[in-house]
């Protein structure tokens, strides 16, 4: 059961759909199941319950120095 207040939960489709209540958590895995079905990974990736993927919000890597 969704605790969210206000209602209604951000839907999938909203871009602020991490702001739903976690329904499902599995932090040895690494992920977590909202209410509104959006899967989240610990990486910041997400699976939407329409099959789209969201690519996780990386930050580049830094070189230190190079190799000349």
């Amino acid at each position: 059961m969704c605790l969210h207040t206000p209602p209604p939960r951000p839907t999938a489709d909203a871009a602020d759909r991490q702001a739903a209540c976690v329904s499902t958590a599995c932090p040895e895995q690494g992920w977590s199941l909202l209410c509104n079905g959006v899967l989240v990974f610990e990486d910041t990736g997400e699976l939407l319950p329409n099959g789209r993927i969201v690519t996780p919000l990386r930050p580049l890597a830094l070189t230190v120095g190079s190799a000349a």
